[in-house]
């Protein structure tokens, strides 16, 4: 009796592995106008939105509108990219693809590329929007506003593949927004300065990523130039991206043998 061969496993990152599994979901995603639309489209609309709501108080919105600019990509990537990753679980296409000489690394990097890109073009959209059309005040230069805006969106990626493998469901996986992303949006000092908080609730803010990127923002936006704080909060931004990531790929692997 013959046994059956199993397919080897690469035993080392692939760019070319890679690139194929971005362009896969790209290709994926160009055929959802409703998911490309709700990445593009919403949070410029929430932006705008959030404009003409303090139009009589254009301070205002110089106030919250850069770290708004940070906030906005990270929820709409976690969202789309959970509910994108969750649709292959369970429609097999992800046990399918393990079953392939595909690494978790290399999978896991595609996906994240693929989201990366459009949060490239979300976040580029969305702060042209802000500071040349919307008129937000910024200090700093806009393209500081715009690399942390990007490394936001990352986050949200990242956060969106990481919670996918604990949800059965699309509704499941919506409703670990609340669990993930609302105590970070309270705790991130947007609705008061952080040091003015209760002093557990402070170190609870300490440890989460939002709390840095919204400090990052406000460097851009009350700094001229790029400082040692601007430069520690990109780096945990980024940091905690990459941990999630790496997160992420653990929870990838096969439901059958």
């Amino acid at each position: 009796m013959t046994a059956t061969a199993t397919p080897a496993r690469p035993t080392a990152f692939s760019a070319a592995r890679t690139l194929a599994t971005a362009a896969r979901v790209l290709r994926q995603l160009r055929h959802d106008p409703r998911t490309i639309a709700l990445l593009l489209l919403v949070p410029c609309v929430m932006i705008t939105l959030l404009r003409y709501v303090f139009d009589g108080s254009p301070g205002t919105f110089d106030a919250i509108g850069a770290s708004l600019l940070g906030i906005f990509p990270l929820i709409t990537m976690f969202l789309v990219t959970s509910i994108a990753t969750l649709r292959e679980r369970t429609s097999g296409t992800l046990e399918r693809l393990l079953a392939l000489p595909l690494g978790k690394a290399d999978l896991i990097a595609g996906y994240a590329l693929a989201f990366g890109a459009l949060a490239v073009v979300q976040s580029a959209l969305a702060t042209a929007l802000s500071v040349w059309l919307l008129g937000l005040d910024v200090t700093g230069s806009p393209w500081l506003l715009l690399l942390v805006a990007v490394l936001d969106a990352l986050l949200g990626t990242a956060l969106g593949l990481f919670v996918s493998a604990f949800a059965a469901s699309e509704f499941q996986a919506v409703q670990f927004m609340p669990a993930v992303i609302f105590p970070q949006l309270l705790l991130c000092g947007l609705f008061t300065p952080r040091p003015n908080m209760h002093p557990v609730l402070e170190a609870v803010s300490n440890v989460l990523p939002m709390s840095y990127a919204v400090d990052a923002m406000n460097e851009v936006l009350t700094r001229p130039g790029v400082t040692g704080t601007f430069v520690r909060d990109l780096a945990i931004v980024a940091g905690s991206a990459v941990l999630v990531l790496v997160l992420g790929a653990a929870t990838l692997r096969r439901r059958t043998t």
